[in-house]
């Protein structure tokens, strides 16, 4: 079965920096569109970055500048890096793959505090 498993979350103090990965199996993970969403406390969903299978990245606004979405098809990973962190960033950030068929990891908690 496909599987998506996010990993690297943690907390880190406002200014600092974090590196998430996403790792993929039981998928034809070079084809797939690859995105990370994130869900703060009483918010909705949103999409954080976006990347697709032959590696061209989207951004949201708030994120723009300071993170970057990348991927390794050689590994089926797919990285966020995530620098300048601010308080806002606070969130579980999920693995999202989509081609066919949509599939999402479990998600991995980003606490970003003094």
């Amino acid at each position: 079965q496909v599987q998506l498993v996010e990993s690297g979350g943690g907390w880190v103090q406002p200014g600092g920096s974090l590196r998430l990965s996403c790792a993929g199996s039981g998928l034809t993970f070079r084809i797939y569109a690859m995105a990370w969403y994130r869900q703060a406390p009483g918010k909705q969903r949103e999409l954080v970055a976006s990347i697709s299978s032959g590696g061209s990245p989207n951004y949201a606004d708030s994120v723009k500048g300071r993170f970057t979405i990348s991927r390794d098809n050689a590994k089926n990973t797919l990285f966020l890096q995530m620098n300048s962190l601010k308080s806002e960033d606070t969130a579980v950030y999920y693995c999202n793959a989509w081609f066919t068929s949509t599939y999402w990891g479990q998600g991995t908690l980003v606490t970003v505090s003094s």
